[in-house]
């Protein structure tokens, strides 16, 4: 699964890095080194004619549910099953986006029964997109919320060692494909892929970040 992740570039990063016509304000973003569930996580969408970028709350609450709870067992979507599930099935075909991070925790089991957090990035440093879903639900009182899940997939050998599942990430040149409302479940498919590793590293980080309310640079500092 895919529970925990940072964003820490600058705004203007951001905006080099996607093509995007329409965003929210510079002061409403801010640097992330410890993501977690039910907060607001920054994505980008397209709605048919241009891309967004702006902030849904991470935990897909589809339009059917009867309150909010279910957002917090649907932060992850399996690439696997996504055209089956009820829950994912229409943001599948018509509601994708792409939920912006520089990289990703996984907690690795030792053989005394312990868990180590490692933080997984691009060898480069880059932000990158993970492949992601998004829905409007209205809730009773008339509220609008939009939210989000993260899809994952089998794990690349370089995560395997920590974890057997990773979130897709996907290249530059496929996210737009990705976004194009118009594209195809068969042109869909074959992204939903364990990244390169060879592009991409690992490292021990402190166990502050088990907490989320723990938040700050020293997350994602290396222990030597």
């Amino acid at each position: 699964m895919c529970g925990r992740f940072t964003l820490t570039a600058s705004f203007e990063e951001l905006i080099d890095r996607f093509n995007i016509e329409s965003f929210l304000p510079e002061e409403d973003y801010l640097p992330n080194y410890n993501v977690a569930p039910s907060q607001s996580v920054l994505a980008v969408i397209n709605n048919g004619s241009i891309n967004k970028m702006g902030y849904l709350r991470w935990g897909l609450i589809p339009p059917w549910a009867k309150d909010m709870k279910i957002g917090y067992k649907m932060i992850n979507a399996r690439a696997e099953s996504l055209s089956e599930k009820p829950s994912f099935r229409n943001a599948y075909h018509n509601k994708r986006c792409l939920i912006i991070a520089d990289s990703f925790y996984e907690w690795k089991r030792q053989d005394d029964q312990t868990k180590i957090p490692m933080r997984i990035k691009l060898k480069t440093n880059e932000v990158f997109s993970m492949a992601g879903l998004w829905e409007k639900w209205e809730s009773p009182e008339g509220k609008s919320i939009f939210s989000c899940t993260v899809i994952t997939t089998e794990a690349n050998e370089l995560v395997k060692d920590i974890h057997n599942r990773m979130p897709v990430i996907l290249r530059p040149e496929e996210e737009k494909i990705w976004l194009n409302p118009d594209t195809k479940y068969n042109e869909l498919n074959p992204l939903l892929k364990p990244f390169n590793l060879e592009l991409m590293e690992a490292y021990e980080v402190s166990a502050m970040v088990n907490s989320p309310k723990n938040n700050s640079v020293e997350l994602i500092q290396k222990i030597c």
